[in-house]
């Protein structure tokens, strides 16, 4: 429910607070005193798109603050929640400041948001209806909204199965695609699965052929060496030296009374060591031993192996991995033929899955269509319109979410008349009551919005204007409406009535809007019957029109 709007320096607003109610509340006044302006500085602080310009003649800037009471249901809650804002309690303050420049500002509880979010906002706070209405019954987009709100269809079912649809498609989509995209490199897979079969590489391969290339390579260069060495530890070399030393040293000791004693156990120790020597000198040069041809082959091994990795861009560890993932995608390859139809098969089900779900829905529309016609055929007749025709088309479209479906309402003003679009066929009175009787059969059980009348009753009275009355009072039981009216029979049934007049105060133009009591009631309603002069007995039937 909207509780209240301040207007400061807005078109020809200086100041102005207006406090609204539940029920239905009139703003009534004399044409040209301003009653659209009301209707202007809401739409700004919605986010609308109106006027271009907006401050007041003099002003720096202009504001407009609105506050809305929010049960704990509304729908606007999850507007809040998707731009992160949260509500202390029920109450939701919108406001936005349209500069001298043009530049426009908005705030929802003190926190600054764009125009879009006051946008979504206000699609569901307000609706506005009139005969220029682009947003509310006269746009073609919604009307499909509109016939499920009626009939309280659950459009669960095709929305999953839209979902289903298209991610099925996808999935198939995505796998033609990959599969062609493999077959394109099938050629070079093969090749590559084949070399690397061939080499058939081993994880930790590389590093042990380094090593021992490494180990014959050193023995190459050092073995000659070694060799010598083992060519002077033995034979009539030191060794025999030694031995005949030892032969000379023992022949001579009778005779050195112990002084050869030491030279001899340190010759026989020297001995010992000599041998040892020449035993382990003897082994290394066997394991020196090694045959060219086998260091050839472990090069030829190891480099064949750092080229493969180069070439596939990997570690050489990683090549017998490299084979399993490319035989891997090589048999993707031979299966994949199968794998994409049974894809196609998924998605031919989720196809059918879909249409059997639209078409209920479709079929469920149909019959909604025909029901919501009979309804407002029935609140047209009140409303002296008893001979026009009313259609709710619904005719195919392309798939959706929401469906295969286009709706439309097209009336006629008579019968055997071509039927049309409401805002083509329709004259200003008439497509005013149509309005209403499509608002009031689309409303029920419908408080949430805050529904707004834009001299929706223009160009009719009498009977029918107390008919309009009527509805508008029936639409706002349980609910909040506003109406801008010229019908003293659609003000009489206010909840409560506003008065809008145009004064000039030191040669500036001004509206002001008020509040009326019982009795100031009288004498407006008194004037939209007779004029400027009011008779006694335009006052009496003003009382007359509020008693009801």
């Amino acid at each position: 429910m909207l509780r209240s709007l301040d207007i400061r320096d807005m078109l020809l607003i200086d100041r102005l607070s207006l406090g609204f109610a539940p029920g239905l509340n009139v703003l009534t006044g004399e044409t040209g005193a301003g009653k659209s302006i009301l209707l202007d500085c809401l739409g700004f602080v919605l986010g609308w798109r109106g006027r271009a310009e907006l401050v007041r003649t003099g002003a720096s800037q202009g504001d407009v603050t609105a506050v809305f009471d929010l049960p704990a249901a509304h729908p606007a809650r999850a507007v809040l929640a998707e731009a992160g804002i949260e509500l202390d309690d029920d109450e939701l303050i919108l406001r936005r400041v349209n500069a001298q420049d043009g530049r426009k500002t908005g705030w929802v509880n003190d926190r600054r948001v764009s125009g879009e979010v006051l946008r979504q906002l206000s699609d569901t706070l307000v609706e506005l209806h009139g005969q220029h209405d682009d947003r509310g019954l006269l746009n073609p987009r919604g009307h499909r909204g509109m016939l499920d709100a009626f009939a309280a269809l659950d459009l669960g079912p095709v929305r999953a199965a839209w979902t289903a649809r298209r991610e099925a498609a996808r999935a198939l989509e995505a796998a033609e695609a990959a599969l062609e995209a493999a077959r394109a490199e099938e050629e070079f897979l093969r090749h590559a699965v084949a070399e690397l079969d061939k080499l058939s590489p081993e994880a930790g391969e590389e590093a042990a052929l380094d090593t021992a290339r490494r180990r014959m390579q050193a023995a190459e260069r050092i073995r000659s060496d070694v060799a010598r060495a083992l060519q002077m530890l033995g034979g009539d070399g030191a060794e025999a030296a030694m031995v005949d030393a030892g032969r000379w040293l023992e022949g001579a000791a009778a005779s050195a009374e112990g002084r050869l004693d030491e030279p001899l156990a340190a010759l026989s120790r020297a001995l010992v060591e000599l041998g040892a020597a020449h035993r382990g000198v003897e082994d290394a040069l066997a394991e020196m031993e090694f045959d060219p041809a086998a260091l050839e082959a472990t090069e030829e091994r190891l480099f064949a192996l750092r080229a493969l990795a180069r070439k596939h861009n990997v570690l050489a560890d990683d090549l017998s991995g490299l084979a399993g993932e490319l035989r891997g995608r090589l048999e993707r390859i031979d299966r994949g033929a199968e794998g994409i139809e049974a894809l196609r098969g998924a998605a031919r089900a989720a196809e059918a899955a879909y249409a059997e779900a639209a078409g209920q829905l479709t079929e469920a529309r149909q019959a909604a269509a025909g029901r919501l016609d009979q309804a407002v055929m029935r609140e047209l007749a009140p409303l002296r319109m008893e001979r026009a025709v009313f259609e709710t088309r619904v005719t195919p479209a392309e798939p959706g979410p929401e469906g295969a479906d286009t709706v439309a309402f097209v009336v006629a003003t008579n019968p055997g008349a071509p039927a049309g679009p409401l805002d083509k066929i329709a004259s200003g009175g008439e497509l005013s009551r149509f309005l209403l009787a499509l608002k009031v059969c689309l409303a029920r059980g419908n408080d949430a919005l805050v529904m707004i009348f834009d001299e929706i009753d223009r160009g009719v009275g009498g009977p029918t204007a107390d008919a309009v009355g009527r509805r508008l009072k029936a639409l706002a039981t349980g609910a909040q409406v506003l109406v801008v009216t010229h019908s003293p029979q659609v003000a009489a049934l206010g909840d409560l009535h506003f008065q809008v007049a145009k004064s000039v105060e030191d040669g500036a133009t001004r509206s002001v809007v008020r509040p009326l009591d019982d009795a100031e009631r009288v004498s407006e309603i008194a004037r939209m019957l007779s004029g400027d002069r009011i008779t006694g007995a335009a006052t009496e039937a003003a009382r007359a029109l509020l008693a009801g």
